[in-house]
């Protein structure tokens, strides 16, 4: 599982002005958030770093928050636990109004989950959770993703062509999650179906995104029931199992953590498959080396070429919604109680104060200490399963179908909206 989220769709915004006391910015200053934004949001972030590393912006929503950009402070925010987690400290309580968190979790009753709240109900859960989702489960589970990544590919290996976020990013780790917390083949579908609209809406009017949340967690109440009466060798057992030789887990709270893992663990590796085929892709020279890689069964290689991809152009652009619960001061600007923060993990990844020539895709870079999993006591749960995923997907994708091509101009590909993910709406890609 991954503790970063996502958030509604923005339509473009700019930055506001700082407050009295903060460098004000140049006549240069990036519009950010907009769709040209989203296409390349680097050299606005490269700006941040040089001229407003931690600066109070107005997001697309309305709501304020800092956004915190360069190496050093992110590292340092994400650990520091004065920046609480759970949205009842902001503020401004935007939370009620579906302004800050995952669009849909508090109509469903899903909010008890490791992503709003703090120890030490964070440590409780956090250590029923681990209990379950080892490394050795995760190692154990590396077979069927193997077998689900062929499969899909199978598919469309004749045709010719394919979206590879539709045809093989998405359902993937969709399938591989359902597995992994025991839900049956049977029920599979419906949560792709549910997914794919919690993506594609992005918690827009609408209502599908509120719908779809609450027909999972219906669906997650009904399964755990289930697993307690007859509980199998799975993710969702495992955690019953864990709560009922020790520490408690709630009805609310099983559902919260099953929801948010599964969410969650679908949608970063979604965009890392996505935006790592991508970048191998335009990187004739990296994407060689890759796949040298995957023809010799380099698991090394690979593994060390995906924490290069993570880095360069990772599934999550910032880390989810913290609140200041005291003053905070952070690169010389003071924070005030209830302020939101935004750590920007993409803009800490490219920070040239800690990776050398960071604009460029390096395969061979092993000193590579990113943020993209995040930092402190919420970095991803679910980190071993996202690398195993990503690791497979695209080595054997570059193994099977080696003369890959991107079937559209990089200028024309769209990526969804929103503040927390950074994914491709699709990737058109043909082979021989």
């Amino acid at each position: 599982m991954h503790e970063e989220n996502t958030a509604p769709t923005p339509p473009p915004a700019s930055v506001r002005p700082s407050p009295p006391g903060s460098e004000s910015p140049g006549p240069e200053v990036p519009a950010l958030f907009g769709w040209e934004f989203a296409t390349d949001p680097y050299p606005a972030y490269a700006w941040l770093r040089q001229h407003a590393p931690v600066r109070r912006t107005e997001l697309p929503s309305g709501v304020e928050a800092w956004l915190v950009t360069r190496y050093a402070d992110a590292r340092q925010a994400l650990a520091d636990q004065r920046l609480s987690k759970n949205p009842g400290r902001h503020s401004e309580q935007a939370h009620g109004k579906g302004k800050v968190g995952i669009p849909g979790e508090r109509g469903a009753n899903l909010m008890t989950h490791l992503l709003n709240i703090d120890p030490p109900d964070h440590t409780r859960l956090r250590r029923l959770v681990s209990q379950a989702f080892t490394p050795r489960r995760v190692a154990a589970f590396e077979p069927r993703v193997r077998e689900l990544t062929d499969r899909l590919i199978d598919a469309f290996a004749e045709r010719g062509e394919s979206d590879l976020i539709h045809e093989f990013a998405f359902p993937l780790p969709i399938y591989a999650i359902c597995d992994m917390l025991g839900v049956p083949a049977q029920d599979q579908d419906d949560f792709r179906d549910w997914a794919a609209m919690m993506i594609r809406h992005g918690g827009g009017p609408r209502g599908g995104v509120g719908r779809a949340v609450k027909k999972m967690r219906g669906y997650l109440a009904e399964l755990i029931h289930r697993k307690r009466l007859e509980p199998g060798d799975d993710l969702i057992s495992d955690l019953i199992r864990a709560s009922d030789h020790g520490e408690q887990l709630s009805e609310n709270e099983a559902a919260a953590m099953a929801f948010i893992l599964l969410f969650a663990g679908f949608e970063t590796t979604v965009n890392l498959i996505g935006n790592g085929t991508l970048a191998l892709l335009r990187h004739p020279a990296q994407r060689a080396r890759f796949q040298r890689a995957a023809e010799a069964g380099d698991e090394g290689e690979l593994g060390s070429s995906v924490e290069e991809l993570l880095r360069y152009d990772g599934p999550v652009e910032m880390a989810t919604w913290r609140f200041a619960t005291e003053p905070v001061e952070l690169a010389g600007q003071r924070i005030g109680t209830g302020d939101p923060v935004l750590v920007v993990l993409a803009a800490a990844d490219r920070d040239p104060a800690k990776f050398n020539q960071p604009d460029v895709l390096d395969l061979a870079r092993r000193d590579n200490q990113h943020l993209g999993y995040g930092h402190g006591i919420h970095y991803c749960l679910g980190a071993p399963l996202a690398r195993l995923e990503g690791r497979v997907a695209l080595g054997t994708l570059f193994r099977r179908l080696p003369d890959l091509q991107l079937a559209a101009d990089t200028g024309d590909l769209r990526w969804r909206g929103g503040l927390i993910m950074r994914g491709l709406r699709s990737l058109p890609v043909t082979f021989a």
